[in-house]
């Protein structure tokens, strides 16, 4: 039976009946008639999809090595492309939002790289409005193996802006490693340390001190040319980069993938359409 609290007019209790009749069945409380649903409050509130059409596409886009495109999970989940769509980039914004809670620790390889390419007849090089310049960090153990990476969209590598990247995505005491761009001391900001290795005209092979970064930013380029004919890097970058960083962080323990991948979608707050299409309204 429920019971009154000590605040005025809240009660307390498990007295509840089930609403069916509905994709997903309302319990409501017996004492103040409010209304909740199992989903309430997680990324797929209000959702009309049955929750095992979640589950096939939470595992799908976790087990998918190089990334799923969304014609490829319409295929799979044997919905609408605009539904597919909608989850997939509701999937990789639980991804990202669970990346954003990582700070790197430790040694730092660090460098700096462009989604997209140049438009015919517009800008070309670095200026190209097609770019999305981005920063790739990888922290290493002590045996120089990969431990974390991140992928983060930039304005545009100036001090100021690797200055705001890092103290929001280095803990302080960073060892961080860089090649000659000027920007990339601006870390020191962070209260981390920095050392620079000038790479010059070299190629990735010939540079060990950067075999993971180099290797990061190989292994997305392959990911994102095997697996998408079409891609809006300057849209929704911060999205697809997520997704390839919440994999590779992961791809050592593919069996519990799937479990933390359906965790996060839980504990990731509602994010709606109107919200992902917001991101095309802001270009």
């Amino acid at each position: 039976m429920a019971q009154r609290s000590s605040l005025p007019g809240v009660f307390q209790g498990n007295a509840h009946c089930i609403v069916t009749g509905r994709t997903h069945p309302l319990y409501q409380c017996s004492a103040c008639h409010h209304q909740t649903s199992l989903t309430a409050g997680s990324l797929l509130q209000n959702t009309k999809l049955p929750l095992t059409i979640w589950f096939l596409a939470i595992y799908l886009v976790s087990q998918a090595k190089t990334g799923l495109s969304s014609l490829a999970l319409r295929r799979q989940l044997g919905v609408s492309y605009p539904t597919a769509w909608m989850l997939h980039h509701k999937l990789m914004h639980a991804m990202a939002q669970r990346e954003q809670c990582h700070q790197l620790r430790g040694l730092i390889q660090l460098d700096d790289a462009y989604l997209g390419g140049e438009r015919s007849g517009g800008k070309v090089g670095r200026g190209s409005d097609n770019k999305v310049p981005f920063v790739a960090a990888v922290s290493l153990s002590s045996d120089g193996k990969p431990l974390f990476v991140k992928l983060s969209r930039v304005k545009g590598f100036s001090s100021e802006a690797i200055k705001d990247w890092a103290v929001k995505n280095l803990a302080p005491g960073c060892k961080v490693l860089s090649d000659g761009l000027a920007c990339f001391g601006a870390v020191t900001e962070a209260k981390c340390t920095h050392t620079v290795n000038v790479v010059g005209a070299s190629k990735p092979r010939d540079l060990p001190h950067f075999t993971w970064v180099n290797t990061v930013l190989g292994n997305l380029k392959t990911s994102l040319a095997g697996a998408y004919h079409a891609l809006n890097y300057v849209k929704y970058a911060d999205a697809y980069l997520a997704a390839f960083c919440y994999r590779f962080n992961r791809c050592l323990d593919l069996r519990t993938l799937v479990v933390k991948l359906m965790a996060d979608t839980a504990l990731c707050g509602p994010h709606p359409l109107l919200a992902i299409r917001a991101i095309e309204a802001s270009f």
